[in-house]
C-alpha cells in the first residue's frame, strides 16, 4: 500500500474532482457511514433499507421506527459536520457537539442500562452533558468508568481548548489529530447516549476541515476498533482524566488503526475520481 502522505498528494491533484464522480463517491460515503455508524451501536436496518430510507425517503420491512428515526438523524449530523467544517474559521466548540448530539438523537428518550445485576431506567436528555456516572462492563467483567458527571464540563472545555491550540500549531497530521480526539473524547463519554457515533463524526469533521475524504469504520471490524481502543485503554490506565489527556504515543494502536481506514478512504476517493466506481 502507498503511503499516506503519497495517496494524499495524488487526491490533491485530481481536485476538483468532476461532478459527477464527486457526486457518486458522496452518495456512497453518505450510505455506507451512515449504515456501518450506526449498526456499531445495535441499528438493525438493512444496507437495502439504509438506501430506500436516504435516498428515497422510504421505509421497507419490521425493523422499529427508532431504528429509521435514529438513521435519518445521523445523516442529519452527518450534514451538519459538512457544513461546519467548511468554515475554518470558526473554532471546534461545546455548542457545536452539543447540538450534534440534539440532531443525532433528535428529542428525549428513556433508555435501560444493565451493569452487572444492576438494571436502571433513566431519561436521556438531548444535547445536556450527564447528570449521571456512565460506564461500561469489560469482557473480564470489570466495570470501566469514564469521566464523572462533575468533573465532564470542565474536562470538555479542556478538550476543545487543546484541540483548537493544536490546530492552529499544525504540528500533527490532521489523521493523527483527528485519532487522538476521538481517543480522548471518548474517554469522558461527555453524554447519556450518542457518544460512539459523534467520535467518529468528529474525526471526520478534522479530516475534511483539512481536505481529506472522511472515513468509515465498517460494522464487520467492530471488534477490531474496540480492540485497538481497548490497548489504548490499558496502557493510559482507568483514571478518566488521564485519558481525556492521553499521549500520542499512548494512544498508537488506535492511531494506526484510523490511518489505516484513512489509507483506506484515500483509495476509494482515488478510484471516484478516476471514474471507476
Amino acid at each position: 500500500m502507498k503511503t499516506i502522505e503519497t495517496l494524499y498528494r495524488e487526491w490533491q491533484e485530481l481536485q476538483p474532482l468532476p461532478a459527477d464522480s464527486r457526486q457518486r463517491l458522496e452518495q456512497k460515503f453518505m450510505l455506507d457511514f451512515n449504515y456501518n455508524s450506526n449498526h456499531l451501536e445495535g441499528n438493525v436496518l438493512t444496507y437495502g433499507q439504509t438506501m430506500l430510507l436516504l435516498i428515497f425517503g422510504k421505509t421497507s420491512g419490521d425493523a422499529n421506527m427508532r431504528d429509521y428515526e435514529e438513521m435519518k438523524a445521523h445523516n442529519a449530523g452527518l450534514e451538519l459536520v459538512k457544513r461546519e467544517a467548511v468554515d475554518r474559521e470558526r473554532p471546534l466548540s461545546e455548542a457545536f457537539i452539543r447540538n450534534l448530539n440534539r440532531v443525532i438523537l433528535v428529542e428525549d428518550f428513556y433508555k435501560t442500562q444493565q451493569l452487572g445485576d444492576v438494571v436502571s431506567r433513566y431519561e436521556v436528555k438531548v444535547g445536556v452533558y450527564k447528570t449521571r456516572p456512565n460506564s461500561v462492563v469489560t469482557v473480564t467483567g470489570e466495570i470501566f468508568n469514564y469521566a464523572s458527571p462533575e468533573e465532564t464540563p470542565a474536562l470538555m472545555a479542556d478538550l476543545l481548548r487543546w484541540y483548537n491550540e493544536e490546530e492552529a500549531k499544525g504540528e500533527l497530521t490532521p489523521i493523527r489529530l483527528a485519532g487522538l480526539l476521538h481517543y480522548r473524547y471518548i474517554r469522558i463519554h461527555p453524554f447519556e447516549d450518542g457518544n460512539g457515533r459523534i467520535a467518529r463524526l468528529l474525526v471526520n469533521y478534522v479530516l475534511l476541515r483539512h481536505g481529506y475524504p472522511m472515513l468509515i469504520v465498517p460494522t464487520e471490524e467492530k471488534s477490531l476498533y474496540l480492540d485497538a481502543l481497548n490497548k489504548c485503554d490499558a496502557e493510559v490506565g482507568l483514571i478518566p482524566s488521564d485519558g481525556a489527556n492521553a499521549t500520542l504515543e499512548q494512544v498508537e494502536p488506535f492511531l494506526g488503526y484510523i490511518e489505516e481506514l484513512a489509507g483506506r478512504a484515500l483509495e476509494l476517493g482515488l478510484k471516484a475520481g478516476r471514474g471507476d466506481i
